[in-house]
C-alpha cells in the first residue's frame, strides 16, 4: 500500500526546530514510512538585516519555544550583524538535499536548524549550507550544483505555492498520505506524544 508522510517546514522557523524531536521519534518508530520534506514559509522575501528590535522580539519568542519544546536555542543578539532573515537559501538547500538523496534530507534539515538555532550560524550563506551538506554525507560539488540549478529554484516556488494554496497559517505541518488522500496530523506546534498517537492510529487503520 502506497503511503508516506509529508512534512512541511521552514529551516528558519523556530516552531519547526521545536518540533524536530517529533520527526526523530517518527523515523525511529516507523523506519519503513517514507518522509517527504516540503518547504513552506511565512516570510520568504525579507531583504533587510535584523535590527535590535527584531533581535529582541526573536529572543523573547525563542525563549518561549525553548521552554515548551526543550530544544536548545542561542541568543539572537549574537547572530551576525549582516544577517537578513531570508529563508530562501536554506529552503533551496532543503530541495537540493531532497532531490539528491531523500534519505539524508531530514538529517540535513535537522543539522541546518541546529546550526542556526543552537550554534548561531548564518544559514543564509551558501558556504555554510555546503559545509553542513558535506558533513551529513552529500558530495559537496554535486550539492552545490543542485543548489544553483534553475530546476531547484522552480521546485522551491512550487513547494511554497502548494502550501500557500492550502491556506495554513502555521508551521510545521505534518500530513499522512495514503493512496493520494491526505490526513492532517499537525499544524503548528503540538506535543509530540499527541501527534505520535494520531500517527499510530492512522498506521493501524491500514493494517
Amino acid at each position: 500500500m502506497q503511503q508516506r508522510l509529508i512534512y512541511v517546514m521552514d529551516p528558519m522557523c523556530s516552531w519547526c526546530w521545536g518540533l524536530a524531536p517529533l520527526l526523530d521519534s517518527i523515523r525511529a518508530e516507523f523506519p519503513e514510512l517514507p518522509v517527504h520534506l516540503m518547504a513552506g514559509s511565512l516570510r520568504a522575501h525579507l531583504d533587510t538585516p535584523l535590527d535590535n528590535a527584531s533581535r529582541q522580539a526573536l529572543a523573547d519568542h525563542w525563549q518561549a519555544v525553548a521552554a515548551l519544546s526543550g530544544q536548545p536555542f542561542s541568543d539572537p543578539h549574537a547572530l551576525p550583524d549582516s544577517l537578513v532573515f531570508n529563508v530562501g537559501p536554506a529552503s533551496r538547500a532543503l530541495i537540493a538535499a531532497r532531490n539528491l538523496d531523500e534519505c539524508l534530507a531530514w538529517p540535513f534539515a535537522r543539522a541546518v536548524q541546529h546550526a542556526f538555532y543552537a550554534r548561531g550560524l548564518d544559514i543564509t550563506q551558501p558556504a555554510v549550507l555546503m559545509q553542513i551538506a558535506a558533513d551529513i554525507g552529500y558530495d559537496e560539488a554535486l550539492f552545490a550544483a543542485r543548489f544553483d540549478h534553475p530546476e531547484t529554484r522552480q521546485q522551491l516556488e512550487q513547494d511554497w505555492n502548494w502550501v500557500a494554496d492550502r491556506g495554513f497559517a502555521e508551521l510545521p505541518i505534518l500530513f499522512a498520505e495514503r493512496k493520494g488522500q491526505l490526513a492532517l496530523l499537525c499544524n503548528g506546534f503540538r506535543v509530540p506524544g499527541e501527534v505520535l498517537a494520531l500517527l499510530q492510529r492512522w498506521v493501524a487503520a491500514a493494517a
